[in-house]
Parts: structure tokens; sequence; C-alpha cells
């Protein structure tokens, strides 16, 4: 029943929130998908260190890093993977960076099955023990899955094989 005097009220307008889509770097490895996500949230804010990063240990060109990210909207997990595998595998960061942006629908696992030699068991744990010596040297904790634990040891374990490395050398 309406009562004079009293409209009723119109509905609140629906707000709909665009929600990005979750980051899925798909290379058939969730711990490294994981850490591939965090290293976007670590450059978010740490770009400078993110790149140098990459530059030091990577080799790769700082500015080309910096492009991908402010220019090209690349995802810094996705740089981190393209920089690192290509130390890894071969090839340098901008041929995995290219191979990837020929196949950008598919998932970073597919991206390097396509290329000729096929990955190897070496190059996925080379680049798992690089994502952790990344982890260590931006101080940042990381949960070591099993294999990763038995590979590498602990935090402190890590570390002191560190010091011992540089004291040879």
């Amino acid at each position: 029943m309406a009562v004079p005097g009293v409209h009723a009220q119109d509905p609140a307008p629906v707000q709909t929130e665009t929600v990005a889509p979750a980051y899925a770097p798909g290379t058939g490895d969730a711990w490294v998908d994981r850490q591939l996500a965090d290293i976007n949230a670590y450059a978010a804010r740490y770009p400078d260190a993110f790149v140098d990063e990459l530059a030091r240990y990577a080799g790769a060109h700082p500015r080309y890093v910096t492009a991908l990210l402010q220019e090209h909207g690349w995802n810094a997990g996705d740089i981190y993977f393209a920089c690192v595998w290509g130390q890894v595998a071969g090839g340098g960061c901008r041929e995995w960076v290219r191979a990837r942006t020929r196949l950008p629908q598919t998932g970073w696992r597919e991206v390097v099955e396509s290329r000729q030699p096929a990955p190897d068991n070496l190059h996925w744990r080379a680049l798992r023990h690089a994502i952790v010596a990344s982890f260590d040297h931006w101080d940042r904790p990381i949960t070591l899955d099993p294999l990763l634990k038995r590979q590498l040891g602990d935090r402190a374990q890590r570390d002191a094989a560190a010091l011992k490395a540089a004291a040879s050398d």
C-alpha cells in the first residue's frame, strides 16, 4: 500500500566489479607458477630490484626488462621466466619473449615444448634453483617443496653454502 507523499526508493544500481583474470603462467609446475605470481607482487613494489636481478643473474638488458614491464604490459613473472629460461636453456631473454609473443594464448609449458630441442628435467631444475636464489637475494620468504628442500636445504644451509663458495673464489 502506497503512503501519500512517500516514494518508494529506487533500488540501488547494481555495480559490477571487473575482476582481472588470475595470473596463470601455465608452466605445468604448480610450485613454479606460485613463485612467478609472487614475483609479480614483488616487482610491483620493488621494480628496480627486480630489473637488477634479471640483469645480474639472467643476462637481461635492464632497459629491455623495464620496457617489457612499463610499455608492453608484460607480467613480471613472465619476464622472469623468459629471461631465466633463456639463461638456463639458451637463446637469451629476447628469443623467449618472441616465442611467447607468437603463442600468446598458451602457457609457458607449451611455449618451451614448441621449441627444439625440447626442454629436459635439468632445465626445469635450473629454473627452480634460480627462483630460490632470487628469493634469497631479495630476502623474500619462500616455501620449498620436498625435492628442493633435499637439493638446496633451508635458508641457513643455502647461506652457508653461498659463503663457502664465495670464499673459495
